[in-house]
């Protein structure tokens, strides 16, 4: 069935215009309630590929992309406004954190102290607490075009933000280059020992904005021999499960809807659909390996992520329920998008087999990722 949907889908798109390459515009995209003009930086390269960060939640807004009849859409679902991100933000595009993922009941222990963060999501911490990075005006410290266009967002936490300890400093930089590379880099310092984990939650839709076949019908490939099991509260019960024989079996390419409702797996029944982290290490690495390629077969259009952490949260858009009207006045229905964040494990901080999220002064966070955008030809 699933199949026939691909088939029947047809894109609706224009196209592209000429960019200039490797360019970075800054603009404003609204204002804050208090009146603070929210920053926004394109960038663009000569391959028609363009995409535009705002200083809110230092998210990514647009990206603009051709298919493999040339004609280009924008594949990132959100708001054509700053009203909507405001009002009902949904972490659109959004770094997310201090500590991306759940903490379950908003509590943690480090060096022998608990601490707690407020709860946002039935009864664990999401995403960093109830005002987390993805809903603080961030700071345009740099903005570059040349061989690689770049723009990078500063964000100073307090100590005690959110409950968590220790002044956090951090940058997030978006770069686009000529081969059609999207970077995300994250760093992050502090003064006293705390626990970060950083993402972006960028919401994709290859087959583009507006596009009334959803992603459902996108091809996913996950590298990953292994996922983490959670609760029914979407907390991980501590241990690594084959995905051999399941529907959480990626390792080759499988249409996402084929199985995202098969709800003869308890799991499926708790993220009502995938919202799950995949193992693809143990460790944060040196150098970036591949998450996971994803193709729009209809479009052509697609990515590859690379990163250097050792998790993948893929979720497939289970709680869109037609009350969210976003860009070009479409209603985002659930699956109508896929995220994809590369980071440590979900409730690392109370998690001791988990690779740790603990930052001592000295050291320096880094989370870098890469999509590698791609059109497939027929």
């Amino acid at each position: 069935m699933m199949r026939n949907l691909i088939a029947a889908c047809l894109l609706s798109s224009v196209v592209a215009s000429p960019a200039l390459a490797a360019d970075a515009k800054r603009s404003t995209f609204g204002a804050m309630p208090d009146g603070r003009p929210v920053a926004a930086v394109t960038l663009s390269n000569g391959k028609g590929v363009s995409t535009t960060i705002i200083a809110l939640g230092a998210s990514l807004q647009a990206l603009t992309m051709p298919d493999r009849d040339g004609k280009s859409d924008d594949v990132q679902i959100g708001y054509d406004s700053i009203d909507g991100y405001l009002t009902k933000p949904e972490f659109f595009g959004a770094t997310v954190g201090r500590v991306a993922n759940r903490i379950a009941k908003g509590r943690f222990t480090l060096d022998g102290k608990t601490y707690s963060t407020p709860v946002n999501n039935g009864p664990n911490s999401l995403h960093g607490g109830t005002k987390g990075f993805d809903k603080v005006l961030w700071e345009v410290t740099q903005v570059k075009s040349g061989p690689t266009a770049s723009v990078t967002l500063r964000y100073v936490s307090p100590d005690g933000d959110m409950g968590y300890p220790g002044t956090l400093t951090t940058y997030a930089t978006y770069s686009l280059d000529e081969q059609n590379r999207l970077i995300i880099d994250y760093r992050a310092t502090t003064d006293r020992p705390t626990v970060v984990n950083l993402s972006n939650h960028a919401y994709w839709n290859l087959a583009g904005v507006g596009n009334p076949c959803g992603a459902m019908g996108h091809v996913l490939t996950i590298p990953a021999e292994r996922y983490t099991p959670t609760d029914a509260t979407s907390i991980p019960l501590g241990q690594h499960a084959s995905v051999a024989g399941t529907v959480f079996d990626f390792r080759n390419p499988t249409v996402i809807g084929d199985r995202v409702r098969d709800a003869r797996d308890p799991q499926i029944l708790y993220g009502r659909g995938y919202d799950h982290n995949w193992v693809i290490g143990d460790r944060v690495t040196s150098d970036q390996h591949l998450m996971a390629r994803v193709v729009e077969p209809v479009s052509g259009r697609g990515f590859e992520l690379w990163s250097n952490q050792p998790g993948l949260q893929f979720y497939s858009g289970n709680f869109f329920d037609g009350t969210i009207k976003g860009k070009k006045g479409q209603i985002y229905r659930m699956g109508d998008a896929i995220v994809m964040e590369p980071q440590l494990f979900p409730d690392a901080p109370n998690q001791p087999s988990f690779p740790s999220v603990r930052l001592a002064p000295g050291q320096t966070y880094r989370n870098t990722m890469t999509y590698r955008l791609f059109v497939e030809k027929r």
